[in-house]
């Protein structure tokens, strides 16, 4: 029996239907990895005017560039899979603790200014989703803000992509499968032209595009902090031969010098289920950026036990 992807209705989240909502929550967040919000409080208006700026800023900006490489990247009528490289145009914007967005020209005043206003938006949202995720772990509220907090704060930033079309989708990917090492990832996509897709059971499975949602996806530091209750998924971006896939994603992860580990009280749950229970190490994500710098194609397990190696202890309280 095929299972429909998870669309979270964050009106329901309150007043008489909460129970339900948080109940398809807490299964998205267990099962899957990912989820998809509507009525997430970010408006409409905001969102039509992220994405007209956002493709506009390609098209001026970037689009030559892109076909440059690409008439590189598939040059000589290859016949093979293209494994070490991407069909994505991307640039990075960030936010905390400190805005990089003044230091990029090519970004003009207006653009500028709404996704500044973008990003304090999806700030908010992912705080209010941390809120949510605690309250069914049955940890304290603020426990994961908190726990992302370094000494500057949270880290909190946005890859902004195009997927131009692909003549050889076959041979090259839009994004080649990986996990995201952060945080919580809230991305607003294109919703006319497709290709994200997650690894579920074995199958790769389509995200579906949804006008005005936002996906969510869980990253590596929360299944740390979870212990594995939650984990980050497989995920990747195929392209595709017509259409050009805006996506923004952002990133709201610890802080580089924070210090990551399982939250004890949901360790000593499984404990008490389990005493042969594993647990997840302890480290400072700055220490685990680095190896995912490297490794971020490669499984995520292995990172898992590189961090153990070198790993803090774990307090008990």
């Amino acid at each position: 029996m095929e299972c429909s992807f998870p669309v979270i209705n964050m009106e329901k989240l309150q007043g008489g239907e909460r129970d339900k909502g948080m109940e398809l929550l807490r299964d998205a967040c267990e099962n899957w990895g990912f989820f998809e919000l509507l009525n997430h409080g970010i408006s409409p208006e905001l969102m039509d005017e992220v994405e007209r700026l956002t493709k506009e800023h390609y098209r001026k900006c970037r689009e030559q560039k892109f076909k440059e490489f690409a008439s590189k990247a598939l040059e000589n009528g290859s016949k093979s899979e293209v494994t070490d490289m991407d069909w994505e145009s991307t640039f990075f914007l960030r936010h905390l603790p400190v805005s990089n967005m003044s230091e990029l020209p090519d970004m003009g005043d207006d653009y500028r200014k709404v996704m500044k206003e973008f990003a304090a938006k999806l700030e908010m949202l992912a705080e209010r989703l941390l809120d949510l995720l605690c309250e069914n772990l049955g940890l304290e509220k603020g426990y994961l803000k908190k726990a992302f907090c370094g000494s500057k704060g949270p880290s909190f930033g946005t890859k902004v992509s195009s997927y131009p079309p692909c003549p050889r989708p076959e041979l090259i990917k839009g994004l080649r499968a990986h996990t995201d090492a952060g945080g919580i990832i809230l991305l607003f996509q294109d919703d006319r032209v497709s290709g994200l897709q997650l690894l579920k059971d074995g199958q790769w499975i389509d995200v579906p595009p949804m006008r005005h949602s936002i996906v969510v996806n869980l990253g590596d530091q929360l299944e740390v902090i979870t212990n594995g209750k939650y984990k980050s998924v497989l995920h990747r971006v195929v392209a595709q031969t017509d259409g050009n896939r805006m996506s923004i994603a952002s990133f709201y992860n610890p802080g580089s010098d924070a210090v990551v580990f399982p939250a004890p009280s949901l360790v000593q749950k499984e404990a008490e289920k389990d005493d042969a229970a594993a647990v997840y190490p302890r480290f400072v994500f700055e220490d685990y950026m680095k190896l995912y710098v490297i490794q971020k194609f490669q499984a995520k397990e292995p990172r898992f036990e590189t961090m153990k190696a070198m790993a803090l202890p774990i307090p008990t309280s």
